[in-house]
């Protein structure tokens, strides 16, 4: 029977696949989305099924490791994290796919004045540096590196929240624009819940390193926030 010790190893190296996958995917799609490249849209939306097999696996084998070898403490809190992190991941792969499909199906050109005002770049940037940062703590078992993500993650909802109120009024002094603003709309409230996921998946590794559930601390700071 395989050991704890190598099973562990092999669940470590599927979660670092999943994490290089979904940030290609990711890179695809924004490259496809820029240059409004269907082929290479319609090579994430391919992928998209690896993406799915993998997700699979990873659910299967950390149920596999948690039969066989009845973990316990950093142990224990790997394969739980684990779980967790693979659900966010696939989650990020079906955004990613979702940005894909629009460039299938809508096929919309955006103008580069909205593109710029409305920062989507700088977003699709964001969202792969956290990816990136995300996937050298996961790497590293690096709570410190994990908490990078958080302060980046604010970037993309800033962004967000002034989306609304710029595409409120460009749309009344260009109301023949709709598709175009209807199309950046989609794609920011996904990349913005990329960021949201990626922040949900350096939770896991910080619970994982040091037993410390961030979220609901999270919350309880805000709440202090907000009677002061």
């Amino acid at each position: 029977m395989i050991s704890l010790d190598q099973h562990r190893e092999a669940l470590n190296q599927s979660g670092v696949e999943m994490l290089s996958l979904c940030r290609k995917q990711l890179e695809n799609a924004r490259d496809a989305f820029f240059t409004h490249d269907s082929d290479l849209a319609e090579e994430v939306i391919r992928t998209e099924n690896r993406v799915n097999a993998l997700d699979l696996k990873i659910d299967r084998d950390c149920e596999r490791f948690i039969a066989l070898h009845n973990p316990v403490a950093s142990d224990l809190r790997f394969v739980l994290a684990l779980r967790k992190i693979n659900f966010d991941l696939e989650r990020v792969g079906d955004h990613a796919y979702g940005i894909s499909k629009y460039i299938i199906e809508v096929d919309t050109p955006i103008e580069d004045r909205l593109l710029e005002i409305m920062r989507v770049e700088e977003m699709f940037e964001s969202a792969l540096s956290m990816l990136d940062d995300i996937t050298d703590a996961y790497i590293e078992a690096d709570a410190k590196l994990a908490r990078k993500v958080f302060k980046k993650d604010k970037v993309l909802n800033k962004i967000n929240m002034k989306s609304f109120k710029i595409i409120s009024t460009e749309v009344r002094i260009n109301p023949e624009s709709i598709d175009q603003f209807l199309l950046l709309f989609s794609v920011i409230k996904k990349l913005e819940r990329i960021g949201d996921l990626v922040t949900n998946i350096a939770e896991e590794i910080i619970f994982f390193r040091e037993a410390e559930v961030v979220k609901h601390r999270k919350k309880k700071t805000f709440k202090r926030g907000k009677e002061e």
